[in-house]
């Protein structure tokens, strides 16, 4: 699935409601399923990985939507590599 494509299916699933509990509460829930996917990469299966990082773009779909904005806008940044050196793989020092 196209990244516009999902955020434009999570703004038409859950896009009132989102709006309704505003961006401070949507930012909470993002922070709590990255919480989440911490814990699955520590400890869970892949499909339980996989599962929360579904829940982690959908919250990020909401976000972004919610603040008027597009998420390939932003993925747009790294389109060319490494948005500091624009090499791939990065040559950044760490």
């Amino acid at each position: 699935m196209e990244i516009g494509t999902f955020q434009e299916l999570m703004a038409a699933t859950y896009g009132e409601r989102d709006r309704e509990r505003g961006t401070a509460a949507t930012v909470a829930w993002l922070a709590e399923e990255l919480g989440e996917l911490a814990q699955a990469v520590r400890k869970g299966t892949a499909a339980e990985q996989a599962r929360e990082l579904g829940d982690v773009l959908a919250w990020l779909a909401s976000l972004a939507e919610q603040l008027g904005l597009s998420l390939e806008d932003a993925a747009a940044r790294y389109s060319a590599g490494c948005p500091r050196c624009r090499a791939i793989p990065c040559g950044c020092s760490p």
